[in-house]
């Protein structure tokens, strides 16, 4: 008798280390989500061909706590008018505050009149599409925290064009997309 209270104490020792240490390890992981990192998954075709749907992100969250978001990086921010929440967009960041970016007749995209030189889109802005009017014409001039962002499917983007997202404020920029862990063929840092 004396031998099975023994074993049931070291059962109960053995369950309370365990239930200990799986709290602290969920403890970790959700400071983590909340502060470092983040695991995202793309539904969109607007960052084709950089992203595409379906593909499984890390989401580096600690960066922009220490540095501003820099001209290419692809930033995540959410959706101001999204019915679910927890709905973000992905887009890449390319005018950064205090400059004015401008889109000409021929889809070329402007940062304080120097022709923005990029390499990542899928094509040309179709820039007689007339749903979209930001950027057009003079441009636009962002304030000291906003950023002016596109997806790289150019066409299929809604973007800092439409006035349903506008100028992304520094403070709804939630990270940046840093590392594709899915699908495997891909795996790797995001470009």
């Amino acid at each position: 008798m004396e031998k099975s209270k023994k074993k049931y104490k070291d059962v109960l020792k053995e369950l309370f280390s365990l239930a200990i240490h799986l709290l602290i390890a969920l403890g970790i992981t959700v400071l983590f989500i909340t502060f470092i990192a983040q695991k995202t998954v793309v539904h969109q075709t607007s960052m084709y061909p950089t992203l595409e749907n379906g593909d499984h992100l890390i989401v580096d969250k600690i960066t922009y706590r220490f540095s501003d978001p820099k001209r290419f990086d692809i930033v995540i921010f959410p959706y101001k008018y999204a019915e679910k929440k927890n709905t973000y967009y992905i887009k890449r960041v390319i005018g950064l505050p205090g400059e004015t970016v401008r889109i000409d007749e021929e889809g070329n995209i402007y940062i304080n009149d120097k022709i923005l030189v990029e390499s990542y889109g899928y094509e040309t802005i179709d820039a007689s599409n007339s749903m979209w009017s930001r950027g057009k014409g003079e441009g636009i001039t962002l304030g000291e925290e906003e950023y002016f962002v596109m997806g790289d499917n150019r066409n299929n983007s809604v973007d800092s064009r439409f006035d349903i997202i506008g100028n992304v404020t520094r403070d709804e920029i939630v990270g940046r997309a840093v590392f594709r862990i899915f699908p495997f063929k891909d795996f790797g840092p995001v470009k």
